[in-house]
């Protein structure tokens, strides 16, 4: 499985990371809804389980995807300033270019 963030997302997420309380914890990348042939997805901070893979980033960030779920494999996190600040979470390997 595989995930990529960009530059802008890194800097972003290397802050919440980074914070005391996250200590010990990976970044989650997680579906909230599919239908179809795409997905809906989330992202917080949580602590891995045997149902994990931990993939590496090539921004030193380290994602935990449930091994098994197709769409989840190839994700992209983004973080955009405008027209509104924010991370967009999608899977261009799948088709999926961001919510609808």
């Amino acid at each position: 499985m595989n995930c990529k963030i960009t530059r802008n997302a890194a800097k972003v997420l290397r802050e919440e990371i980074d914070k005391p309380e996250n200590e010990g914890k990976l970044l989650r990348v997680f579906i909230t809804h599919s239908h179809g042939d795409h997905a809906h997805y989330g992202m917080q901070m949580d602590e891995p389980t045997e149902k994990d893979e931990i993939v590496e980033t090539d921004k030193d960030i380290k994602v935990l995807l449930e091994k098994g779920v197709e769409l989840l494999d190839g994700v992209r996190i983004d973080y955009f300033y405008v027209p509104e600040e924010g991370f967009a979470i999608s899977n261009p390997t799948k088709g999926n270019h961001g919510d609808h």
